[in-house]
């Protein structure tokens, strides 16, 4: 596949393997809906090849679009350092645990008639094509996990191309598609051999098709300090957790001022040492029923540091409620 890249032995070294833990779930979680499961998520999934070639995405600020003219080997460099939040391409990902995929997907505007690329600032050198197909090789090879594709962002696209990528999500999973309707639970998936969710930020391709789920509801509280996102987290759960699936963000972000000002800082260098405050947080919250959080917890560096795991293991409180 085009878009992978090596992965630094870092983060080779702190990833656990997970591939089959849907599968290897007590018996008693296999009729439990999705949406009251504790699962895994990637925040902006494919960032681990983004293109340090490529445009500043024009959906970013006029100052930032500016300063990538006038000084790119200066802003590029940079602002790729900012925009990398994943270290594990999606095959690794994937083995890691993690469930649900972020997908930013994007047309370029100098890119080929139908050419879809994934993007966050800049866009990534792998292609949506062939990274749904390499999803669905992986899929193969693992025939009882599900994962749950949030197809988002959609920069650039036409109607022309939101058919052309519904098409190829089709085409590529076929009868893997789990039709929009309830929730199902694994064994329902297992019976009726579907393993895969697409939700789709377009009201419009979703009403046109049946394979397709409304957009997922996303808690992002975009916020620089592991302290101030865990309280905007807690204040999300005391309001009452959406209906359905829904997702819990704890990546940490930064403002461009911050990140011009601090060139030889990374989104990595932030991140990997709140991790462990991160994930303590996570081994708190209670998934079922009658819970105020859970079900998806997508993060930044997912792989690294278990992290992934801690959010499976919230699993097992399910079987002591």
């Amino acid at each position: 596949m085009g878009g992978h890249v090596s992965t630094s032995n870092s983060f080779k070294s702190l990833q656990c393997t997970h591939a089959n833990w849907m599968s290897e779930l007590h018996p008693e979680l296999w009729d439990v809906p999705l949406h009251h499961l504790s699962i895994p998520g990637s925040h902006d999934t494919m960032t681990y090849c983004l293109n340090k070639k490529s445009p500043i995405a024009p959906d970013q600020s006029k100052v930032l679009q500016i300063l990538s003219k006038v000084l790119p080997c200066i802003t590029r460099p940079v602002v790729l350092k900012w925009s990398i939040t994943q270290a594990l391409n999606v095959t690794e990902q994937l083995d890691a645990g993690v469930r649900y995929l972020d997908l930013r997907v994007a047309h370029m505007a100098e890119g080929s008639e139908k050419n879809l690329h994934f993007v966050h600032m800049v866009y990534t050198t792998a292609l949506v094509e062939d990274t749904l197909t390499e999803i669905s090789e992986w899929l193969e090879s693992h025939p009882r996990e599900v994962v749950i594709l949030a197809c988002r962002n959609f920069e650039g696209m036409t109607d022309d191309l939101h058919e052309y990528l519904v098409s190829c999500i089709k085409n590529i999973f076929g009868d893997l598609l789990c039709p929009r309707g309830e929730v199902p639970t694994l064994r329902q998936l297992w019976a009726s051999c579907r393993q895969v969710v697409v939700s789709y930020e377009d009201e419009g391709s979703v009403s046109r098709h049946a394979e397709l789920w409304p957009a997922i509801p996303y808690w992002w509280g975009d916020k620089v300090k592991t302290g101030d996102l865990i309280s905007y987290l807690e204040s999300m759960k005391s309001r009452g957790r959406p209906d359905g699936l829904f997702v819990a963000g704890i990546n940490l972000t930064e403002n461009l001022g911050y990140v011009l000002v601090h060139p030889s800082k990374s989104l990595k260098t932030m991140t990997l040492p709140n991790l462990p405050y991160l994930a303590a947080w996570v081994r708190e919250q209670c998934p079922g029923p009658g819970s105020r959080c859970t079900n998806i917890i997508a993060g930044d560096f997912i792989g690294a540091d278990h992290f992934a795991g801690d959010v499976i293991r919230l699993n097992d409180k399910l079987l002591r409620c």
